[in-house]
């Protein structure tokens, strides 16, 4: 163990998290603060689909991790081990210790590619791809593009998952290109979605339903994939409803897979009690922990009920930079996260359906009276091209 550092805030994790919250701090006058981070890029997510789907190059997705950290924020080029919330410490695994007197922890969620047999050897194959994998996206694309006859499958996971509704994005692009070359007819397409509804938002769920029946894709609702054989090229998807099985040949297979709070996170005892999803346990409205009054979470690491998605983590951090100031100061949380988050469906090459909805999926859009929700030209410009450039530009400098 090498000599203990010490910070007045804490961050675990250098994503959009991390990097906003820590921002916004820095603006609001906290002059020491950390992030832990051990990679050496950072990521746009959002972004992932538009290339899975043609529609981005995946250099517009990238930034050096050095770059995107505010001005005056410590990065601590290390990886999180042990967090021993009684104590104030956090052990890194470089064998560093670190104290603090408030931690934030948002490391996000890991992709359990294991989970499901098969999966992680048939996504690396000449066949299979996923656009969660910051390096298989491009890929994704190459195959899709490429098909011109045979099977298409597309899965989401049941669980958590980050920006979950994005598991349907390449797909919508792809029958469009599809479409568009005079080939979708020739291409069987099949999505694999573990909820009774294809996403659960009134309005949305009618939106995305037409676009299905335009492409004539096969919907497999209450379903999930149980296993992927990536030498004979099938996937076995389980009727969780009907309590049976189908084999599926595919031709090409775009699969998200389960996910979870990372396994460091989960050795700790910052989750619930006896919960194994290892979310932190937070106050979903205030975003402070239960037990531990100097320890916060937001973002997809958080146990709050919200979609896990980057709209949801704009309001949160507001709603943390602004309590922890309060807390630093003895005073009451006054703010509170309403559970607002925010898809947008790309159902086109050029429009998209933008779902807006609370933690209980009820439509919560930003502006009442005009339906975001209806496919938009202008909500397609919003997606891909407004949207990347107040992430980098606002976002990460805590300033929207």
């Amino acid at each position: 163990m090498t000599a203990t550092a010490h910070h007045d805030v804490l961050v675990i994790g250098g994503g959009n998290a991390g990097i906003s919250l820590a921002a916004r701090l820095h603006r609001y006058g906290v002059t020491d603060i950390a992030v832990v981070e051990p990679k050496d890029h950072h990521l746009y997510q959002p972004l992932f689909s538009h290339i899975a789907g043609g529609r981005a190059k995946a250099s517009e997705a990238i930034r050096s991790q050095a770059s995107v950290t505010p001005k005056g924020v410590e990065w601590i080029h290390d990886a999180a081990l042990v967090v021993n919330a009684a104590a104030d410490t956090v052990t890194l695994e470089s064998g560093e210790q670190v104290t603090y007197n408030h931690l934030v922890v948002c490391p996000g969620m890991q992709l359990d590619w294991d989970k499901i047999p098969g999966l992680a050897a048939a996504v690396h194959s000449p066949f299979g791809a996923s656009h969660y994998d910051f390096e298989l996206a491009p890929k994704a694309w190459t195959l899709l593009s490429s098909l011109k006859s045979g099977t298409a499958v597309f899965t989401m996971p049941s669980g958590p998952a980050k920006c979950a509704g994005a598991a349907q994005k390449p797909m919508y692009l792809a029958c469009d290109y599809w479409k568009e070359h005079g080939v979708l007819d020739k291409i069987r397409v099949v999505m694999v979605q573990p909820y009774p509804s294809i996403y659960g938002v009134p309005g949305v769920d009618e939106e995305l339903n037409r676009k299905i029946a335009e492409y004539g894709i096969e919907l497999r609702l209450n379903s999930e994939l149980t296993a992927v054989d990536p030498l004979g090229r099938t996937v076995v998807i389980s009727d969780n409803a009907a309590g049976t099985t189908e084999e599926i040949r595919y031709d090409v297979l775009n699969a998200v897979p389960p996910q979870s709070a990372p396994d460091w996170l989960k050795a700790t005892d910052l989750p619930a009690p006896g919960n194994d999803g290892g979310f932190v346990q937070v106050n979903p409205e205030t975003l402070r922990h239960v037990r531990y009054p100097n320890v916060w979470s937001l973002g997809d690491a958080a146990a709050t009920t919200n979609s896990k998605c980057g709209g949801a983590l704009r309001k949160q951090t507001k709603v943390l930079a602004k309590n922890l100031m309060d807390a630093r100061k003895g005073a009451p949380l006054t703010a509170k996260y309403n559970g607002y988050a925010v898809c947008p469906f790309t159902v086109s090459g050029s429009t998209v359906v933008f779902a807006e909805f609370d933690a209980d999926y009820r439509p919560m859009p930003t502006i009442p009276k005009i339906p975001t929700w209806k496919e938009s030209r202008a909500s397609w410009v919003v997606d891909r091209d407004v949207f990347p450039q107040v992430y980098w530009n606002l976002i990460l400098k805590g300033r929207a």
